[in-house]
């Protein structure tokens, strides 16, 4: 039997996430060689020798899980309005005149505090869609610190084109030159974008939204993105004053107006979807788009019209759908454990049943539901043979968790609150015994504040 770099054993329990959703209790354990998980068993098997031993007793160990959506700069201008904001247009009212002065610093120091607070809530892949673009160079800023963090990262370049004397939702000056997006857009791709299943950067590209985006910056993307084998990512039906200004400007809703740009393929992945018919839930299933849910975001200024997005309605309609934190100033924290946990409150406040979402189907959409979103099925979100190495581990014994002796997936969503113990990206480690690695967090959290004070001087 061949040895492995590290063999991580005497687990409490194992939650695989394959197809079966098999968990493996009381002992199993798991072998890690060049990144790769190739070997997985239970107290009954033998394991393989190995370089290196991780003791997980009382350990549950999951998939590291998978965000599928953020806005990592928006941690620089967090709880700013007690009172909350109301509307979509209002917000992007309250925070574009601070976002609009965002720097090379801020970028730095807010990519590196959002990886970190990620990492503390068991993600080991991030998303950062980055559609605000005062200097350029901004997206490689981002994936640099992301490499030197030893977060996986899908970098969504993301744009607006659409400026306010065209009557898009954005102030003066902050848009961009469509042809400059499409040459940078380009350049990234080439630049940074691997397609193999050990990347650790992989582009994506994401104009904004209908309100902030040219039609031709939809079209245009959805060109690039087949020719270079990239995903699509925007923000779509997630307000009703967007629905407002699209059927005022398109006379169509925000869906119907995507699927006529081109945007209805399993390229194509979208933040929020609070707002389809059923018509368009069956559509957006039979083109293969996957859905981003941020179930933070929808309530933190007192909630949307309608309640909660239908995520249940979603699933039963054939959508993949995965989890993502959205921005700081949407959510007020970056914890994938958080949102995942929120995912399955909220799925069970708007139908009213437990059976709206168990535990493993929350921990499903944070794990493979966003992996499939990223384009990432098999590689990422699941402990099997041949996966990345992208593995979480949640101390199970303590205070937070006595009693629980059934299930501790369970355990896990129902309980807390909860930070990852261990953590591992392609088998190095990120968190170990609940501590950042090689990370000075007073330093960094300094330095961070030193921006966060620049920027909110510019709150008007």
């Amino acid at each position: 039997m061949k040895t492995v770099d590290l063999l991580i054993v005497n687990s409490q329990s194992i939650a695989t996430m394959n197809d079966e959703r098999e968990v493996i209790r009381d002992g199993g354990w798991i072998g890690i060689r060049d990144g790769i998980i190739v070997a997985l068993g239970n107290s009954d098997q033998i394991p393989p020798p190995a370089e290196k031993l991780f003791d997980a007793t009382g350990c549950l160990m999951t998939p590291g899980l998978v965000n599928s959506h953020q806005h990592l700069y928006q941690n620089l201008t967090r709880s700013m309005k007690p009172n909350g904001v109301t509307g979509l247009t209002e917000w992007f009212w309250t925070y574009f005149p601070m976002w609009k002065e965002l720097d090379e610093e801020a970028i730095r120091t807010s990519v590196r505090l959002g990886l970190f607070e990620l990492a503390l809530s068991g993600c080991t892949t991030a998303t950062d869609h980055e559609y605000i673009h005062p200097f350029p160079f901004l997206m490689d800023a981002v994936i640099e610190e992301a490499v030197e963090v030893g977060m996986r990262i899908m970098a969504v370049r993301g744009s607006m084109t659409l400026g306010p004397e065209q009557g898009g939702v954005c102030l003066p000056g902050m848009e961009e030159d469509e042809e400059d997006v499409i040459a940078d857009c380009i350049r990234l791709i080439e630049k940074w974008h691997d397609p193999k299943d050990s990347a650790m950067v992989q582009v994506a590209l994401g104009p904004s939204n209908l309100m902030s985006s040219t039609e031709t910056v939809f079209t245009r993307s959805a060109e690039i993105a087949k020719k270079y084998g990239v995903r699509l990512h925007t923000h779509i039906a997630d307000d009703p004053d967007e629905t407002e200004y699209v059927l005022e400007h398109f006379g169509k809703t925000p869906l119907e107006v995507l699927e006529s740009l081109g945007w209805f393929t399993k390229g194509t992945w979208c933040a929020h979807v609070v707002y389809a018919s059923n018509a368009e839930m069956d559509r957006l299933s039979a083109s293969g788009v996957s859905v981003a849910h941020c179930p933070s975001a929808t309530v933190i200024d007192g909630g949307l019209p309608g309640g909660p997005t239908p995520v249940r309605d979603l699933l039963n309609a054939g959508v993949n759908v995965g989890i993502g934190c959205d921005g700081a100033t949407a959510g007020d924290h970056q914890s994938m454990w958080m949102e995942t946990k929120t995912a399955l409150l909220l799925s069970r406040l708007r139908e009213g049943t437990v059976q709206a979402m168990t535990a493993m189907d929350a921990l499903w959409l944070a794990t493979r539901g966003s992996a499939k979103a990223l384009g990432r099925e098999g590689n990422i979100g699941q402990l099997t043979l041949g996966a990345n190495a992208d593995i979480a581990a949640w101390k199970m014994d303590g205070i937070a968790y006595a009693g629980s002796l059934v299930d501790d997936v369970t355990a896990l969503l129902q309980g807390g609150p909860a930070q990852v113990w261990s953590s591992w990206v392609g088998g190095v480690p990120l968190v170990q015994e609940g501590k950042l690695v090689g990370v000075d967090v007073s330093a960094e959290v300094t330095r961070h504040t030193k921006s966060a004070r620049r920027l909110q001087a510019f709150s008007q």
